[in-house]
């Protein structure tokens, strides 16, 4: 029975969230294997968690032994006996965490990747496909989940089974995120400042929107010229999101649009004047914080100089009081003797 469009877009709306440990796990069993050795090698394993038809929490996965032919893609081996021994030993430690679908390191597609789901298809009904890239080259998140439908065709042929995307993002519990910034400790620079750090943060985010943007301009050029079908889901999809993109265009002509142009320029005029309030801020409490710290600086070697100057001084004073002391000491002495001295050649001349 072919999947209705209703059931295609609850699918592709349902809000999938991948775990730290997750990724943590796929890159060791990458590494772990001599995988990153071999060009267009990748691993599989399994994925757990929790699923309720709207959210997807992707909390756990272990690897399975998996070998595929480089020449034939339709040729390859996944243990799936081993798959349902750890199915059943997790099982034991966590019942909660449940066989919801599997993952491989892509970083794209592949032609068997169907034929493996229709094996997952043993643990659970629509089993999610999660393609972790354990070698990003771009900026964003570094997975894409899928779900398997059946793509029904405006031309009335013979339904095909295809993946859907559907968007995902990397979250962590409170444990999670305590282990995860422990780790990355020692990575951030101190030295940077906030303005530093989210203008870097700005324009990693704008990298990977232009990212998205460029491959939605090819999917629709792809379309236009006729070397993909029409998917009025992707299309409706892609409406809303321009609809919800403010108006910042002026009309050129027209009576109406005078109005409309004196509104759009309000508008430009208004975000542009609250974008530099906030840079302009953003940039002033970085500077006073710079001077600050910079005037504690210089406070802290005055205050090390002077304690310095006054140990040397007092040390000074030390060496100059004890030389004192020996005169002083030396000195009685002499004199002592000299007038014992003379005394006795007093009382030798009188005798």
């Amino acid at each position: 029975m072919p999947t209705t469009t209703a059931e295609t877009l609850s699918l592709v709306t349902r809000n999938v969230s991948v775990a730290p440990l997750v990724l943590l796990s796929t890159v060791d069993h990458y590494n772990r294997t001599e995988s990153f050795k071999i060009e267009n090698k990748r691993v599989l394993g399994v994925l757990l968690g929790q699923n309720d038809g709207k959210n997807v929490r992707v909390s756990n996965s272990f690897a399975v032994p998996f070998e595929e032919d480089e020449k034939d893609p339709s040729v390859w081996f996944l243990d799936h006996n081993y798959v349902e021994s750890m199915n059943e030993m997790f099982k034991k430690v966590n019942a909660r965490e449940k066989l919801i679908g599997w993952y491989h390191s892509g970083p794209k597609l592949r032609a068997s990747d169907l034929e493996i789901n229709e094996l997952f298809k043993r643990y659970t009904p629509n089993p999610l496909l999660v393609i972790i890239d354990v070698q990003p080259k771009e900026t964003g998140v570094p997975t894409d989940a899928y779900f398997a439908v059946d793509e029904i065709k405006d031309d009335g042929t013979t339904t095909s089974r295809t993946f859907v995307h559907t968007p995902s993002i990397i979250e962590a519990e409170e444990a999670e995120e305590i282990g995860v910034e422990h780790l990355l400790r020692d990575i951030r620079d101190v030295a940077v400042g906030t303005l530093s750090t989210r203008l870097t943060n700005q324009l990693q985010s704008l990298q990977g929107l232009h990212f998205r943007l460029r491959d939605i301009q090819r999917y629709l050029q792809e379309v236009l010229d006729g070397n993909l079908p029409v998917n009025h889901a992707i299309l409706g999809n892609l409406q809303d999101v321009f609809n919800l993109l403010p108006n910042l265009s002026t009309p050129k002509s027209g009576a109406a649009g005078i109005d409309s142009k004196k509104a759009d320029s309000e508008l430009s005029h208004a975000m542009s004047i609250k974008t530099n309030d906030q840079l302009m801020a953003i940039y002033l409490s970085s500077l006073i914080r710079a001077i600050t710290a910079f005037h504690d600086l210089i406070e802290n070697k005055i205050q090390n100089r002077q304690q310095q100057e006054e140990k040397e001084a007092a040390k000074k004073e030390g060496e100059n009081g004890g030389k004192e002391g020996d005169k002083k000491e030396v000195t009685p002495g002499a004199n002592g003797d000299k007038e014992g001295e003379k005394e006795k050649e007093t009382k030798d001349k009188k005798k």
